[in-house]
């Protein structure tokens, strides 16, 4: 029986085995098939507070594991395929196998929706991005696009106006799924210029694997041409990591975790931290707060018991 379990290492996970570790509670930290989170494949993190001159997504990352691991977490590379509630505990199917555990952590975080092109892979974090707040200031006045038709894409592409010289909005149909407000909003800012009935089909990187470029096909005509822009940024959506607690713990219709008063569950001794309940901010420093509240509460928890 574990004390406390935590899945996810990105920043809510890890700051949350920071603290739990601090309580002498040796938590047991799964990294899953993301280590480290959307914070690994981030090159420079300049809004993360106490870094002046920014620090390296995975270097950040690598610090706080460490930190963790100095005050006695426990880490292991396993996915979580499945939870179960059971009297005075809960169990999580660690790969193949039961765990049984006083309190769990789930900060399993979201994944960003990719287009899926070749090289897409490679090119994340060379220009190529799914946070305009992350890494918009990077890209001042040169042209760049956001590929979406939602809400967050208008959202991402007004941001972005306060940096780029051209903000290229591409989208598969003829008008915006964004509310009508936002999409009024983005269109009637003078350096949106949206690209319509068009589908991207292929980045263009230059030699040293940076994004100089990407090829779009119009869907109406079958014109294909490349537009030049410094950065494509993917706003379509993410995908929350909570496949394995689908019908016990409480979600919206997007997959999201619910929270309740703090980062408490609808199941006694589980929370939940960072993006894997947070779809509105889905930033560093919120999800490390949110890691460090469910840590507190999830030793609260166990005090009370005890």
């Amino acid at each position: 029986m574990e004390k406390m379990i935590i899945i996810g290492t990105g920043c809510a996970g890890l700051t949350a085995a920071i603290y739990a570790a601090r309580a002498n509670f040796n938590p047991l930290v799964l990294e899953g098939h993301e280590p480290g989170g959307q914070l690994s494949t981030t090159t420079l993190v300049e809004n993360f507070p106490g870094f002046p001159e920014g620090i390296d997504g995975p270097q950040l990352i690598m610090n706080m594991k460490s930190q963790a691991e100095r005050f006695g977490a426990r880490f292991q590379f396993s996915t979580v395929n499945g939870f179960e509630p059971k009297e005075g505990h809960v169990r999580v199917l660690v790969d193949d196998a039961w765990v049984e555990t006083e309190t769990l952590i789930v900060a399993s975080g979201a994944s960003a929706k990719w287009l899926g092109l070749a090289g897409e892979k490679e090119a994340v974090g060379h220009g190529l991005t799914s946070c305009a707040t992350c890494d918009g200031a990077f890209y001042r006045n040169v042209p760049v696009c956001v590929i979406g038709g939602g809400d967050s894409a208008a959202e991402e592409a007004n941001f972005l106006t306060r940096f780029a010289s051209k903000v290229y909005l591409i989208h598969r149909r003829d008008a915006l799924r964004a509310s009508k407000i936002m999409a009024d909003r983005v269109l009637a800012n003078p350096k949106v210029e949206p690209v319509w009935n068009t589908v991207p089909t292929e980045y263009v990187r230059n030699a040293e694997g940076e994004m100089k470029g990407l090829k779009i096909k119009n869907l109406l005509t079958g014109e294909e041409k490349e537009l030049e822009v410094a950065c494509v940024f993917v706003a379509i959506g993410h995908t929350p990591n909570t496949k394995a607690f689908k019908g016990a713990l409480d979600m919206d219709e997007e997959g999201y975790l619910l929270q309740h008063e703090g980062t408490k569950t609808n199941i006694p001794g589980v929370f939940a931290a960072g993006d894997v309940a947070d779809k509105k901010y889905r930033q560093a420093i919120t999800a490390a707060g949110q890691g460090c509240a469910a840590a507190l509460e999830a030793e609260k928890y166990l005090a009370e018991r005890e």
